[in-house]
């Protein structure tokens, strides 16, 4: 296995933190209310380099900066010209999946993509429960200022083994950037972001956990129309992180990047 490595650099506006192995250019994109400590296994496998979002783990956090799906697209771009990765592989899981924005505007660096349990820029989609608290002004407010670790486990039980130190990562500056993501996509307009997602014809791998609360499986079939050149996998008895519960799902991430 590839060993792992933690890194700083300013990118941008902003100090990011990433973990890196020797293996391959594969840039890992996590979600929320994660960070790029979800890809340690996958790093040790296939090699690669999984950030820290700005906003989110222990890049920087400042209240000026674009949290914005856009914003997450172009430090996609940003940060793969800052390590010289002018062709790569992504991987994305869950709001990760803005790094598509980036794909769409320029599908000739992107060699292979796996997309897993990721925010669908497609028709049909509707935000679960907690996302909606977190797009209303005032009360998701209220909501982020009340999470703990116990609050983190209920809502995300595949969490808990990590929610005392995601919580301790979910300060003031992370709650803030989750709060502006979500209120920067409505579901319409994450359709319409989408609408050119045949752009990105490299082979495409689609995984999703069978009992995700968040986002139905029925959406990995929905990213296969989409893309000329993807095939799906639903994992059974798997949730919203689905290679907690399924660890092949980290070796079937490397034997198709490896190919």
């Amino acid at each position: 296995m590839a060993e792992v490595s933690e890194h700083t650099e300013q990118i941008g506006e902003t100090e990011i933190l990433w973990r890196q192995a020797p293996g391959s250019d594969t840039l890992y994109l996590h979600g929320v209310p994660t960070d790029g400590d979800d890809f340690i296994e996958f790093l040790e496998q296939t090699g690669g380099y999984a950030p820290d979002l700005p906003g989110f783990g222990r890049s920087g956090k400042r209240g000026d900066l674009d949290y914005s799906m856009h914003g997450i697209a172009a430090f996609t771009e940003a940060f793969a010209d800052a390590r010289g990765l002018e062709r790569l592989n992504l991987v994305v899981h869950d709001w990760g999946s803005a790094g598509l924005l980036f794909a769409m505007r320029a599908p000739e660096r992107i060699e292979r993509l796996v997309i897993i349990d990721a925010v669908p820029f497609l028709p049909g989609f509707r935000w679960h429960r907690v996302a909606r608290v977190w797009r209303r002004r005032g009360a998701g407010e209220l909501m982020m200022g009340s999470t703990t670790a116990t609050s983190i486990g209920l809502l995300a039980p595949d969490l808990k083994p990590r929610a005392k130190v995601l919580a301790e990562r979910f300060d003031q500056g992370t709650q803030r950037a989750v709060l502006r993501l979500y209120r920067s996509a409505p579901e319409d307009e994450l359709a319409r972001q989408g609408e050119q997602l045949g752009r990105i014809t490299c082979p495409a791998l689609v995984l999703w956990g069978a009992d995700d609360p968040y986002i139905p499986a029925s959406f990995a079939q929905s990213f296969v129309d989409a893309l000329p050149n993807a095939e799906a996998r639903v994992f059974e008895n798997a949730g919203h992180w689905p290679w907690l519960q399924q660890p092949d799902l980290v070796r079937l991430v490397s034997s198709f990047l490896d190919r």
